[in-house]
């Protein structure tokens, strides 16, 4: 098993240009996410976020836009796991994390892929890993549930 890619694989029951409103819109992107975003998805773009998920409304994170292929590619990058609101995390590598979108049969198929954890200092490699790991089994099935209501 690796300890420097999560990745996380749906079909969503949905066209593509759906799936990817959901993911380009900064909006539609909080809504599923659970964050409040400013800023624009563009490629170079810094977005400010903070969590909206009840009891963790302390948690700000900036997202910095790598990739924004229309309907097939959304890629940013982010330092994970930042719930410690004393953590500065600013010197420490980011994290890459990537939006695949596909057409298939039965509608759109999304592959979320998070690298570049071994990276992250040691303590808190494990941890920052282990939560995202949970967390994007969570999100993708979030992003399902939005984008099929």
């Amino acid at each position: 098993m690796s300890t420097d890619r999560i990745e996380k694989r749906i079909v969503i029951r949905a066209p593509r240009s759906r799936v990817w409103r959901a993911l380009s819109n900064p909006d539609e992107f909080g809504r599923w996410f659970g964050a409040r975003l400013v800023g624009d998805f563009a490629p170079g773009a810094h977005v400010t976020a903070q969590l909206t998920i009840p009891g963790r409304e302390h948690v700000k994170f900036e997202i910095v836009v790598e990739k924004v292929e229309p309907e097939a590619t959304f890629a940013y990058r982010w330092h994970p796991f930042l719930s410690d609101p004393t953590l500065d995390a600013a010197s420490e590598p980011m994290t890459l994390v990537e939006f695949r979108l596909a057409e298939v049969a039965d509608g759109t198929e999304l592959t979320v892929i998070e690298s570049g954890f071994d990276r992250l200092p040691p303590a808190r490699r494990a941890q920052a890993f282990r939560m995202n790991e949970a967390g994007w089994t969570q999100q993708v099935a979030n992003l399902n549930r939005y984008v099929t209501a």
